[in-house]
């Protein structure tokens, strides 16, 4: 019997590097036929292509916050919705600064739509068609199929002089008609977190190891290339801006939750095997943990 709701990972990759065999975070919840995205990485419409969902559908897109692992994919996945015909609005919501990322999608897809406009196949400008929210906390959508909640994470909560406070990354709780499904997003460890996706059917989390990056880093390279303030900078945002292993287990006995995909994964040092991570948050949390791969539904 179909169930009202289905989720696919479209990508699972962290950023800002390339995973081969993974692109980046992006998530397609379906929800009586209708689609929802949950942030727009790179590789998020050709993911969509591969799992037979047609981007011509896209109406409603959700970001968890701006960095482009998470919204590099967004202008072509709403551009190719047009160009395939969409004649409804697309609508963008997320945090602040979000209808400026749109705007300037339309200012930056404007030059290929004018031609098409002049070639004969379309007549509707984008910026009739492409509209960006910017949102705050607590209830933000509702509709027949879903109601959206948001919180404010730690992701940016480390930033400091005149960043401090201007960027704002968010956690989501999507209540559909069958069940909870939540996703942290990036994020440090958060009772406002926790809070929100307190009995949730299905958590989403970001995945990371600061092992794992440090020593990736350092047999790049890249470590020895930095700056002493550029190394702690680095190594403040892993620890306090990215959930460790443990924190993500914790959050999930904490909340309640009754299963965990582990998602947004980091690539790992000299090995491609996530099954240790997937162990080590089982050591703080007794629930079914899924080691996601791109295309995967739940």
């Amino acid at each position: 019997m179909k169930t009202p709701s289905s989720l696919i990972t479209l990508g699972t990759s962290a950023g800002p590097s390339l995973t081969p065999g993974r692109a980046q975070t992006s998530h397609l919840l379906t929800v009586n036929d209708t689609y929802y995205v949950v942030d727009a990485g790179d590789g998020a419409a050709r993911r969509m292509a591969r799992a037979g969902a047609e981007v011509r559908d896209v109406g409603i897109i959700f970001l968890t916050h701006h960095h482009d692992d998470h919204t590099a994919g967004l202008g072509t996945l709403m551009s190719l919705a047009w160009d395939r015909q969409r004649t409804d609005p697309i609508n963008v919501y997320g945090p602040p600064r979000t209808k400026e990322l749109v705007d300037a999608i339309v200012q930056y897809c404007s030059i290929s739509a004018d031609i098409r406009i002049a070639d004969g196949g379309r007549s509707i400008p984008l910026d009739n068609m492409f509209f960006g929210h910017d949102v705050g906390i607590g209830e933000i959508f509702q509709d027949d199929n879903i109601r959206v909640t948001a919180t404010e994470n730690t992701h940016f909560s480390f930033h400091q002089g005149d960043a401090a406070g201007r960027f704002k990354s968010y956690s989501y709780r999507f209540e559909t008609p069958d069940r909870v499904i939540a996703f942290t997003g990036d994020t440090g460890f958060s009772p406002a977190v926790t809070d929100l996706v307190k009995g949730a059917d299905v958590l989403v989390t970001e995945t990371s190891s600061c092992d794992d990056r440090k020593n990736r880093m350092m047999d790049d390279g890249i470590w020895q290339a930095m700056g002493t303030a550029e190394r702690e900078g680095i190594m403040r945002q892993a620890t306090m801006g990215h959930m460790g292993l443990d924190n993500i287990g914790k959050l999930a006995t904490d909340a309640g939750v009754r299963k965990v995909v582990l998602s947004h994964l980091t690539r790992r040092f000299k090995s491609t095997d996530y099954e240790p991570w997937a162990e080590e948050v089982r050591n703080h949390y007794s629930g079914d943990v899924v080691i996601a791969e791109d295309l995967m539904e739940f």
